[in-house]
């Protein structure tokens, strides 16, 4: 099973697909002379801190400290990598099903539409507002 020790690690097929997206290690020595981060690792991290929805403080050692893997988190995020990488994975599974890279079409829940023919928001607030005229007035 390719080295995977949790059920969300990647395999080694996976990884090849992802890597390329995966900003390299910055030149110089590290700070502390610490040892350089295992990108993999960091990336198994974060697939099974969202698989699983542990704590950060919970994220097994395997993985490398907990704060580093969340510092790669957040700083994959608000750089928009991780929106980038799901982006092209999903291009390539429709090119691989014979679609469009993009979706042509979106869809919209009905039951979304039906709330709001219906008034939704007004509805539950006057619901709120008169179970709680009847708990002022008892």
């Amino acid at each position: 099973m390719d080295g995977t020790i949790y059920p969300t690690d990647l395999t080694d097929e996976q990884w090849t697909l992802i890597e390329p997206h995966i900003p390299p290690a910055k030149s110089g020595t590290r700070k502390g002379g610490r040892p350089p981060v295992d990108k993999r690792m960091v990336v198994n991290g974060l697939m099974y801190f969202a698989r699983s929805g542990c704590q950060w403080r919970m994220l097994p050692r395997e993985f490398g400290p907990w704060p580093t893997v969340h510092h790669y988190y957040r700083l994959w995020r608000r750089d928009g990598l991780l929106q980038r990488i799901h982006d092209a994975l999903r291009q390539q599974v429709r090119i691989q099903d014979g679609r469009k890279p993009s979706p042509s079409a979106a869809i919209i829940d009905s039951q979304s539409v039906k709330t709001v023919e219906k008034g939704g928001r007004v509805d539950t607030t006057q619901a709120r507002k008169s179970m709680a005229a009847n708990v002022i007035s008892s």
